[in-house]
C-alpha cells in the first residue's frame, strides 16, 4: 500500500500536480440511526400447557396438531368406568349416612320426649319422683342423641363431599380448552395410559390467536441503558432472509440472564403476524433503533481519531515521511483540549473544535463548532 500510495504521488509530482499529505473526506447532511441489534425467539402471547388430574386410559382425543380450537371445545376424554363405580359407591355410602341421620332424629326425639315426661311427673310429685339420679340419667341419655344426630349429620356431609369430589374428576374426565386458538402440540393418542399421580402430564400445548406474537430478545449489558419502551424495531427470521419484520418495545425486564459470564437483559417486542409467516419458536435477530438524528451534520469518526502526528527520527532501514506541512511540532495542547476536527487552509492544518453528539461507530452527529456540511475533513496521512 506505502509503495502504490508512494508511486502516485511520484506520478502526480512528475506531472506537476499538487500533491497533498493528507487523506479527506467532507462533512455531511444526512440522517443518523444508532441501533442496538440482540438475537431471540418468537413465541405467541399466551401458551397454555393443558394436563389432566386423572388417571387413566384416553379413550378418544378431539383435536390433532395445528386444530383451531374454542373455549369448552373437547379435547379428549380419559376412560371413567372405574370412577363411575367409585361414585356409586359413595352415592350409597350418602344414603346409608342420611338413614343413620334419620335414626338418630328419631333417638333425640324419643329422649327429649321421656326427660319432658320425667319433667312433668316431678312437678306432680312435689319433686319426690322420679329420683335425682334417674333424673339425670335420661338427661344425659338426651345428650347423647344429640351428639349422635350431629355425628351423623357429619357423617351425611361427609358422604356427599366425597360424591362431589368423584363427581368433579368424572367432569374433569373431559379434558376442554380454556382458551380459544390453536393446537401447537399433542402429546397423547387414543388408548394411552396417562398417569397424573405425582406430576400432572401434558397432553396438548395450545397458543392463543397466532396473528399477534411476541419477540423475546436478550439485549447485552451495555446496551440495555439505551434501550426504552415505545422504541421501534425491524427483525429477520431464516425462512424469509429477505424481509424484514416491524416491531415495537413492549417491556424491558430488570431480571438480569447469566450465561457464560455475559450479563444479559430480556426484552419484549410485539409483532404482528396477521399474514400467518411467522411461527413459535423461530428465531430471529432484531435491531431496535435507539437514536435518531435527522438533518444532522455528519463528520467520519476515523476525521476525530486522528492526530497530526510528532516529527520521528530515522530508525534505519526505513525513512519514516517527512513532517506534514504547516506543521513544526505537535501541538501537545491538543492532548487536553476537547474534541476537533482538523482542516486544511492552503498547506496549513487548521483545528476546529466541535460538539459530539451521538455516532453509530462510522459516523458522528456535529452538534457544535465552526464545520459546515461539505467541509474536508482530514482522516489519515496519505502514506502510512
Amino acid at each position: 500500500m506505502v509503495a502504490v500510495v508512494g508511486g502516485i504521488m511520484r506520478l502526480r509530482a512528475a506531472r506537476g500536480e499538487p500533491v497533498s499529505p493528507y487523506q479527506t473526506e467532507n462533512v455531511e447532511t444526512g440522517t443518523l440511526t444508532v441501533t442496538v441489534t440482540a438475537t431471540g425467539e418468537l413465541n405467541s402471547l399466551t401458551q397454555v400447557n393443558i394436563g389432566t388430574e386423572i388417571s387413566g386410559i384416553v379413550e378418544a382425543v378431539e383435536v390433532d396438531f395445528n386444530s383451531p380450537v374454542r373455549v369448552g371445545q373437547v379435547l379428549a376424554r380419559v376412560n371413567i368406568e372405574k370412577l363411575e363405580a367409585q361414585a356409586a359407591q359413595a352415592r350409597a355410602g350418602l344414603l346409608s349416612a342420611q338413614a343413620k341421620r334419620l335414626q338418630a332424629q328419631a333417638t333425640v326425639t324419643e329422649a327429649q320426649a321421656e326427660l319432658a315426661r320425667l319433667q312433668h311427673v316431678r312437678e306432680l310429685s312435689g319433686g319426690r319422683v322420679p329420683s335425682q339420679q334417674e333424673f339425670d340419667s335420661q338427661q344425659a341419655s338426651a345428650k347423647r342423641a344429640e351428639a349422635d344426630e350431629a355425628s351423623a349429620a357429619a357423617q351425611v356431609t361427609q358422604s356427599q363431599a366425597s360424591l362431589a369430589a368423584i363427581e368433579t374428576d368424572i367432569r374433569k374426565a373431559v379434558i376442554r380448552s380454556p382458551i380459544n386458538g390453536i393446537v401447537l402440540d399433542r402429546q397423547v393418542d387414543p388408548g394411552q395410559t396417562v398417569a397424573a399421580s405425582f406430576q400432572t402430564p401434558t397432553l396438548f400445548t395450545l397458543a392463543e390467536d397466532l396473528t399477534k406474537m411476541k419477540l423475546i430478545i436478550d439485549i447485552d449489558e451495555a446496551d440495555i441503558g439505551v434501550v426504552r419502551v415505545g422504541q421501534t424495531a425491524r427483525f429477520k427470521v431464516d425462512a424469509y432472509p429477505n424481509r424484514a419484520f416491524e416491531s415495537k418495545v413492549r417491556e424491558v425486564r430488570s431480571t438480569p440472564k447469566t450465561s457464560n459470564g455475559v450479563v444479559t437483559y430480556q426484552t419484549v417486542l410485539t409483532v404482528d403476524n396477521s399474514d400467518r409467516l411467522l411461527q413459535p419458536g423461530m428465531t430471529a435477530t432484531a435491531e431496535i433503533t435507539v437514536t435518531e438524528v435527522k438533518d444532522a451534520v455528519l463528520a467520519p469518526n476515523a476525521a476525530l481519531r486522528f492526530t497530526p502526528p510528532a516529527a520521528l527520527p530515522d530508525t534505519g532501514g526505513f525513512t519514516f515521511p517527512p513532517r506534514p506541512p504547516g506543521l513544526a511540532r505537535r501541538d501537545r495542547s491538543a492532548d487536553k483540549a476537547g474534541p476537533r476536527l482538523w482542516t486544511l487552509a492552503g498547506e496549513e492544518l487548521v483545528p476546529v473544535e466541535v460538539t459530539l453528539g451521538a455516532t453509530d461507530g462510522r459516523h458522528t452527529v456535529i452538534e457544535g463548532g465552526g464545520i459546515a456540511p461539505g467541509t474536508p475533513v482530514i482522516v489519515d496521512l496519505a502514506t502510512n
